[in-house]
Formats: structure tokens, sequence, C-alpha cells
């Protein structure tokens, strides 16, 4: 399915839903592909309090759609996000019991986002630093232009990284590399980000948008069977998988994914999930 290669703006065929945050928004287009966009370019897409409050609503109202299979998120013009919005920092660490609500909303949302029950993928342009790479951790997959630049900077500023986060990043990139970038609050560019484990695929700028579209794409085609039971076994601890992966087991054997899947193999078409 053809798809404009642009992903901060909907196209005429998108259905846009509202957010209730200023600097967030969501459509859903045709190809079942959402796209939820970090939409503050003035300020480098920094993500504000309401931003991160409004994230789990709307990723909630997103997973009940029957039109959404994959959503994709990134960042207006040419950048993905710049993080926290350090204006709006210094007030909540005026007093400790608004820095607790607000790394308690920080983490829900990222929650909301790792829970998602289809196949997340944040599209990283530029700067992906803070809150924001704290995000594209979230995701299921993240794919960068190749002058991207990530980072995660709370020791720059003495803040305390939150358990969920830092605990994520040790899982995907391993405890020695979640280190290096937890205590240097270093950028490291994309190619030795792929190195790292934090990047799925680096690509020419002009070629990012149009093979993450492609790529959702394809996933909408996939079992969300299948999908979802993996997400859910590498959701969980190694000896919490079986129980995690069972429901869906059990499903699969009368559900009718697979009867469509080794049709369509036979038949020599695309399965209809």
């Amino acid at each position: 399915m053809s798809a404009s290669p642009a992903l901060d703006r909907p196209g005429p065929a998108d259905v846009e839903l509202p957010t209730g945050a200023e600097g967030l928004r969501c459509w859903v287009g045709a190809d079942r592909v959402a796209t939820l966009l970090l939409d503050r370019p003035a300020r480098r897409n920094a993500v504000t309090g309401a931003m991160w409050r409004s994230l789990p609503g709307v990723l909630a109202d997103l997973a009940a759609r029957a039109d959404v299979r994959a959503l994709l998120l990134t960042g207006a013009a040419d950048t993905f996000s710049a993080g926290a919005d350090i204006a709006e920092l210094a007030e909540v660490y005026a007093d400790p019991a608004s820095a607790d609500a607000y790394h308690a909303q920080n983490v829900a949302a990222e929650e909301a986002l790792a829970a998602f029950p289809h196949p997340t993928l944040a599209v990283i342009r530029g700067a992906c630093v803070g809150g924001g790479c704290q995000l594209a951790v979230a995701c299921d997959l993240r794919f960068a232009a190749e002058d991207a630049r990530l980072g995660i900077t709370p020791a720059k500023l003495g803040v305390v990284y939150p358990a969920v986060p830092t605990v994520r990043l040790a899982a995907l990139v391993g405890p020695a590399r979640a280190k290096y970038l937890l205590f240097s609050g270093e950028l490291v560019p994309a190619v030795r980000a792929e190195r790292f484990g934090l990047l799925d695929e680096v690509l020419p700028p002009g070629r990012l948008a149009s093979r993450a579209r492609e790529f959702a794409q394809l996933l909408t085609r996939r079992s969300p069977q299948t999908i979802g039971a993996a997400k859910a076994a590498l959701a969980v601890a190694p000896s919490a998988a079986a129980a995690a992966l069972a429901p869906w087991e059990r499903a699969s054997r009368t559900a009718p994914d697979v009867r469509e899947g080794l049709a369509a193999f036979l038949d020599r078409r695309e399965p209809k999930f």
C-alpha cells in the first residue's frame, strides 16, 4: 500500500484523534498504522508534563481501535525529542512531592507505551535525548537516520533516573553500555547506537520515513496472535515467560490464525489475519 513518506503530518485520508495535550498529535491511517507525534518543534519537541499525563489515555484509545495494528512514534521537523522541558522541570523540582508525581507520570507513560498490544516503532531524526530516549526505548523497535544522536542525560542535571527505565535500558543494551550512557550523559551517533543495540536500523535521512512506514505496514499483515504472544513472553522475566505465553498457546489451538496462515502458504497467497 502506498503512503506519503512524511511522518510528521497526517495525510488527507488519515483520521486525526484528540490527545488532550498541546504538543501531542495522533492520527490513524487507512493502512492500520497509527502515528503518535511529539509536535513542539520550536522547543525541539521537549515533552511537557501535560504530554506525559496524556500519553496513557491516548495509547489506551488507540489500543481499543480495530483499525490499528501498528504504531509509529516520531517527532516533528528534524528532531525526535530533546527530552523533558527543562524550564518546567526546574519548577517541578522546587517541591519534592511535585518531583515524585512528575516521575510517576513519566513512568506511567513509558509503561503504557511498552504495554501497547501492537508493534511500536520509534522513528528517530536528529536528537533523541533524555525523556525522549526513554520513550524510544519503551518502543518495541527503533529506526533512525544516520545523522541521529541518542543520549540519556540525567547525570548532567543531577536527576535520579527512575528504576523502570533504568532496568529497561539495561535489558536492551546490557549493563555496561547502560552505565556508559547513564554515567556520561553523552550523545552517541546513530551508527554507534546501533552497535550498542539501542537501534535496530540506521538509514539515510531521505529513506527513513518510507522504510519505517513500509515496515509498519508489513507488521499489520502479520499474525496479531503471534506478535501478541511474543510481546507477552518478552515483557516478563525469563522465569515467567512460559506462564505469560500459556494463554496465547491455548488460544492458538482454536483461533483462526494458524489455519489461515497454513492455507495461505499452501495457496501461495498473502494471509488475511
